[in-house]
């Protein structure tokens, strides 16, 4: 009889920022791994993921990361960002500080999309209460009591209760029990009278709280006082990145007095090299834990009453922003702040007469506790476990004592599945309660929790190729559909890809081939996620090769060393198809670009072997070939790959190259038009291969053909972004330069449908060179001069090519017509390293052409036709060879 699986049940009490953290970790691990769970957050809060940090509505109150610090996801950094992007910021940026109300709904937003992602494989439920105790024995599940009178069992429970209450304990008597005393100030409602008021008010404590507060509460007609022992205010963020340090090196036997030394010098190192501190203190966040354990209990100490306070106004710093509001408010005298504490207090007039240890004497009407959380956890479900000897508090009693998150009882051991995370292990770890720390154990909690991926052992299904797939047959069908159809070069590659995911969470190629496709081809792809996901999942459940493939990808999108790594593992894994696409430069991938110009015929000889023939290998062989300039083998390999497979882009790509350079203009239009009308009609790159008929359309001096073509099938609408430039863009300056295009050239249709960033700051020399022959067809010379000056700092090929490429265009445009021609000279020898085709990269030439005839020099124009006629006839060249002056 088959045993069948009891669900497990995890409940999460508390729905703040870690109970939400680690609640989207679960869903997303259950959904990869196929793990059926039961989730139930237990808070009485209206909303997850807001808690007391991120439920403030005032927009003063930003957050004291920047963006790209605060994703949910600790291996995809850019995540936030990306989402106040698509939620009304897209020129918002990872060195930007959002509200903490943002913050707040990106965290419920982010739960709720992980929850509809698992529908199926976990199930999701919210108990709007609170845990008042924890019952249950060792062997058995835990008994969450809830405050509604209902009984939670669980078969684990993460408390996610986050910081200690305030408890006020420093305030005498007489403070604490007065109604103008306020120890909880982010309460609903806490500060309606505050708000109200116009008295003066005393904030005691200088942290973040403190600065929130009197931003929230500054009045013209009033005045903000701000006492703390050390009377120092949270340092500012920088204002802009400045720079990135490495930690020190660590002494062997780290004392606390060996660590200051090591930390001052490190700091003063900063100082001269950065002329800032904050790169030295950033490079210690990932250490601040495992220094922190290192030290015995009396170091710690020691550290918290001599560095405590210097730490954390160092550690946690304002934002820009806020930093220059509290200098204002500092400035016009309505905050003050002051170094002491509390010496006495007295009630006058139903206001406080409140005595400073420095002897200042200060008449306000409210007291607000800023001092932050308290240091033992004292709510009823952290009290009754501390009573039972279920949980015992931390070092320096702080928090609870956990081993990796799990709670320790009185005699040191984990019995109870219980977990926690955040602030109640701040006297384990000291830096814990901010976002990048907690998203880190949210991640490794839901690995504990869970299960590990089951093991398959049938047979696994294969890709087109006959390669092992760590996925079901369901999502494998996708798959294969999906690579069929990127080495065809057809549409709905990132649809089928997308569907393989949708099956299986868990298939790591399905993602990985997701996030080469958005990087590749902009295909509208989440591609920082997806290589997440890919990543994720290649950890948790993939072969060697799978896990390779996924490393090849986030090398490539990283730009780390990507084609390098690429080769070696088809080296490994010659028969790997879609990494062979993407290692050979062609209609559909950019290659591999930092090796020598035979290097990708070599590679597809290489891995001949491992094809046996099959079409696409054959097809990618004919492209190579009319490369090299064996137009007649590079026919026949194509018309072979044709006949097993017509639908083959890449086959017809090198047999509209064949045609081309060979001159057989008419052949080679009517093929490729019947083919574009028949079984073309899916091709993912249909407007390349019309842009190949207009050429043989221009060579054969058709205008009337050319502007039909344009306008039916390269016609901005018809084609945006990069292929617009690349296609629509060249052609039309093609067409002028020749004489097929009188009149006006619609070079702002091309323009206006290419991003800014596009045309002025390509990431590539080979659509750096087609945005300037477009902003030269435009006429734009600003945006001409723009394009020159983001080309002199790009990479070498950019500043070799591009950028003098540029100053010949500028040249071009203000009818320097002898200058323009020895640029663009200059650069044909030189051209090739931007990369793409021969057919391409004419459009230089056919300019120096025309820069030529423009400057009068005829016998050097009459030179080069006579050089282009003997690659190849065309009526058009040879009609301007005839139209020269004698």
């Amino acid at each position: 009889m088959t045993e069948v699986r009891k669900r497990p049940t995890v409940a999460i009490v508390g729905a703040g920022a870690a109970g939400t953290l680690t609640a989207v970790q679960l869903c997303e691990s259950a959904t990869r791994r196929r793990t059926p769970l039961d989730l139930v957050l237990v808070d009485p809060a209206p909303e997850a993921g807001r808690g007391t940090a991120y439920a403030t509505p005032d927009p003063r109150h930003r957050l004291n990361v920047p963006a790209g610090g605060m994703s949910c996801y600790p291996d995809d950094p850019g995540h936030f960002t990306r989402w106040l992007c698509r939620h009304g910021e897209p020129t918002v940026s990872g060195a930007d500080f959002a509200t903490r109300y943002r913050y707040g709904a990106y965290l419920a937003d982010t739960l709720a999309q992980a929850v509809v992602r698992s529908h199926g494989t976990v199930s999701v439920r919210r108990l709007r209460t609170r845990a008042e105790s924890c019952t249950g024995t060792p062997e058995g599940p835990v008994e969450l009591h809830l405050a509604d009178g209902g009984l939670l069992t669980a078969d684990s429970a993460v408390l996610a209760t986050g910081p200690a209450a305030p408890t006020a304990a420093w305030a005498p008597p007489a403070l604490r029990t007065s109604p103008r005393f306020i120890n909880s100030p982010w309460k609903p409602g806490a500060l309606d009278a505050v708000r109200e008021d116009t008295a003066d008010l005393l904030l005691v404590g200088t942290g973040l709280t403190a600065v929130d507060l009197a931003l929230t509460l500054d009045r013209s007609e009033r005045t903000v006082h701000a006492v703390s022992r050390s009377g120092l205010l949270p340092q500012p963020h920088a204002l802009g990145p400045a720079g990135a340090m490495e930690a020190p090196s660590w002494p062997r036997d780290l004392t606390l007095s060996g660590l200051r030394r090591t930390v001052y010098r490190h700091v003063s190192r900063s100082v001269r090299t950065h002329g800032d501190w904050r790169p030295a203190l950033d490079s210690l966040r990932p250490h601040t834990a495992r220094l922190w354990h290192s030290l015995t209990p009396e170091e710690r100490g020691e550290f918290l009453a001599r560095e405590g306070a210097i730490w954390n106004t160092h550690r946690h710093r304002m934002a820009p922003a806020t930093a220059e509001s509290v200098t204002r408010a500092r400035t016009a005298r309505r905050l003050q702040v002051h170094a002491g504490t509390i010496a006495d207090v007295a009630e006058d007039d139903g206001q406080f007469v409140v005595t400073l240890t420095n002897g200042r004497a200060l008449r306000v009407g409210w007291v607000i506790d800023c001092t932050g959380p308290g240091q033992r956890l004292e709510d009823p479900l952290w009290r009754g476990l501390f009573e039972a000897g279920t949980a015992v508090t931390g070092p320096l009693g702080m928090g609870v004592a956990t081993r990796d998150g799990r709670l320790l009882d009185a005699q040191g051991r984990c019995v109870r599945p219980l977990f926690t995370l955040g602030a109640p292990r701040r006297g384990e770890l000291w830096e814990t309660t901010a976002i990048p720390e907690i998203r880190v154990q949210a991640a490794a909690l839901a690995r504990h929790l869970l299960a590990p991926p089951a093991r398959r052992t049938r047979r696994r299904p294969v890709d087109g190729l006959g390669l092992p797939l760590s996925t079901h047959a369901e999502a494998a069908t996708a798959y294969r559909n999906g690579l069929d159809r990127v080495l065809k070069v057809r549409a709905g590659a990132e649809d089928a890809f997308a569907r393989a995911v949708a099956l299986d969470p868990g298939f790591a190629l399905g993602h990985a081939a997701l996030a080469l496709l958005g990087h590749e081809c902009g295909a509208a792809v989440d591609v920082p996620r997806a290589l997440a996901d890919a990543q994720r999942c290649a950890h948790e459940r993939a072969d060697e090769r799978e896990r390779s493939f996924v490393d090849v990808i986030t090398r490539r999108v990283q730009s780390a060393d990507g084609d390098r790594v690429l080769l070696r593992h088809l080296d490994t894994h010659p028969a790997d198809a879609l990494a062979l696409a993407a290692a050979v430069p062609t209609i559909a991938f950019s290659g591999v670009t930092d090796l020598d110009d035979d290097y990708a015929l070599r590679l597809v000889e290489r891995t001949s072997p491992a094809y046996d023939g099959h079409w696409f290998h054959t097809s990618l062989l004919a492209f190579l070939r009319q490369e090299q300039g064996r137009l007649h083998e590079a026919g026949e390999l194509a018309h072979r790959a044709l006949g097993v497979e017509p639908a083959s882009g890449h086959a017809v790509h090198a047999l509209a190259h064949v045609h081309y350079e060979s001159g057989a203009h008419e052949a080679g239009r009517d093929w490729l038009d019947g083919w574009v009308s028949g079984q073309g009609r899916g091709a993912v790159h249909r407007a390349h291969f019309s842009w190949h008929i207009a050429l043989h359309e221009l060579a054969l001096d058709d205008p009337a053909a050319v502007r039909r073509r344009w306008y039916a099938q390269l016609a901005p609408g018809r084609v945006t972004g990069v292929r617009a430039l690349v296609d629509s863009g060249s052609l039309l300056w093609r067409a002028r330069l020749s004489g097929n295009w009188p009149g006006e050239l619609p070079t702002s249709d091309v323009l206006d449908s290419v991003a800014c960033e596009v045309l002025e700051r390509p990431a590539t020399a080979f659509t750096a060179l087609h945005a300037a022959v477009a902003l030269t067809a435009a006429g734009d010379l600003p945006a001409l001069r723009r394009l020159r000056d983001h080309a002199a700092g790009a990479d070498p090929v950019q500043r070799e090519v591009i950028a003098p490429l540029c100053d010949a265009f500028t040249a071009l445009v203000e009818h320097r017509f002898h200058d323009a021609a020895h640029g663009l000279d200059a650069t044909l020898p030189v051209l090739r390293k931007v990369g793409g085709s021969a057919a391409q990269r004419e459009v230089v030439e056919e300019t120096l052409l025309y820069a030529l005839v423009s400057a009068g020099r005829s016998d050097a124009a009459r030179r080069l036709l006579d050089a282009r006629l003997d690659r190849k006839t065309a009526p058009r060249d040879r009609r301007m060879l005839a139209g020269l002056p004698g």
